[in-house]
């Protein structure tokens, strides 16, 4: 019988890589709650509605990428390809946008799209993310962009950060039929994608990854330069905050994210240590996706980061952590270690080893588990009710009383 083995595309995280994937969410995590965030867990499984009205039926990934099926209760559902839009939809459902005030989200988990898997994208990947609810002011989006600069540089992450605004409701209109006009006079040579992103949403074509519709994309109208005063003033604005706080960016008229929901403010954070697929992490502000789901108009702003696409960047610092490895050279030992852990693992990270050994073994196995501090038990211990400790960096080792360990 052949073993069953994981889907491709959706990977177990274990070994060296569970070891940055939780110093990541550890640390990620403390950075959102010093910003003033807390913890939000949505269900890996929603209506697929919510995607496509959130995301946007003509985007890629309610076209072609999305895990939908029909439940047993005849219910189309679809596992989450995205974080946002589950968020906002607990924030309506709970009523917060009836409430008022302002509100701020972190959450990290699995999401799943169904795509060509290739080095740092699987069909099952993880994001950390990060949500705003009620603050309309510009301010909030420099407060975001810093953030996510403050998570990158806490793990040694180098980036480039791409600024854009995609203008409002006021604005959007007159430039897209300016773009459509333009993409129309050469529609026969850009690519099959493009031709129907025309006809659904034609800013869409900007994020077009095809050589050929991006060199014919050069002159196409510029967003920028068709914002009216309100989000010409605010993107003004955000530049100069960020150049005060010595923030280098650079503004990408083609950046326009893969997402329906999208407005005013779009950033993205690359590196060029992953190879073609550069993003690491991007996001921006959705004024109307409140209102687009049932809720009350509510401003948004949010950024989401791909983990696994970081995994192998992050630099883990040097920490003075105490981990204390326990073990026993004579069975009789066992019941008294025992105690000692349970004492100790209030304080302190500790491993047991269950099984008695000799000296040198239990030294072997303290290091696989990183412990910088072996603690041991043998007959003569047991005996004067004492432990034998080494500390593994300073090699200094002593026998002391139990009550003094």
């Amino acid at each position: 019988m052949a073993n069953i083995q994981s889907l491709r595309g959706m990977n177990d995280i274990l070994n060296e890589d569970s070891k940055y994937f939780t110093y990541f969410i550890e640390n990620a995590s403390r950075i959102a709650k010093n910003y003033g965030f807390s913890y939000i867990e949505t269900p890996i499984l929603e209506e697929t509605a919510l995607f496509k009205r959130s995301v946007g039926e003509s985007s890629d990934i309610v076209n072609k990428e999305m895990y939908q099926f029909i439940d047993k209760g005849e219910n189309d559902v679809c596992l989450r390809p995205e974080g946002t839009a589950g968020v906002v939809r607990s924030f309506v459902e709970n009523k917060f946008d009836r409430a008022g005030g302002s509100y701020r989200w972190f959450y990290y988990g699995p999401m799943f799209r169904y795509e060509r898997p290739q080095k740092g994208r699987l069909r099952q990947f993880h994001q950390f993310g990060c949500e705003v609810f009620g603050q309309a002011s510009v301010y909030e989006d420099a407060n975001i962009i810093m953030m996510l600069k403050d998570i990158l540089d806490f793990f040694g992450i180098k980036f480039k950060l791409q600024l854009n605004s995609l203008g409002c409701p006021t604005c959007m209109p007159v430039y897209r039929e300016n773009l459509i006009k333009h993409l129309t006079s050469f529609k026969e040579e850009l690519c099959e994608d493009c031709n129907r992103r025309i006809e659904t949403n034609p800013i869409r074509v900007l994020d077009c990854k095809n050589e050929n519709c991006q060199k014919l994309l050069y002159n196409a109208p510029k967003i920028t330069n068709n914002l009216c005063e309100n989000c010409d003033t605010d993107f003004e604005k955000l530049k100069e905050i960020l150049d005060f706080n010595g923030i280098d960016y650079v503004i990408d008229t083609n950046l326009v994210r893969g997402l329906d929901y999208y407005s005013q403010t779009a950033f993205e954070f690359t590196s060029d240590e992953i190879g073609a697929q550069s993003a690491i992490a991007g996001g921006g502000r959705y004024d109307k996706l409140v209102e687009f789901l049932g809720g009350r108009e509510t401003p948004g702003i949010g950024f989401a980061i791909g983990i696994e696409r970081l995994l192998e960047l992050i630099k883990i610092k040097e920490q003075d952590e105490e981990i204390i490895y326990l073990g026993a050279m004579d069975e009789k030992a066992l019941n008294q270690l025992t105690k000692i852990a349970n004492k100790k693992r209030e304080t302190t990270k500790t491993i047991m080893e269950y099984t008695p050994r000799g000296f040198s073994k239990h030294f072997k196995i303290a290091e696989k588990h990183g412990a910088n501090i072996v603690a041991l038990v043998g007959e003569n211990e047991l005996n004067d009710n004492t432990i034998y400790i080494k500390n593994i960096k300073t090699q200094e080792e002593k026998t002391i009383k139990v009550e003094d360990f």
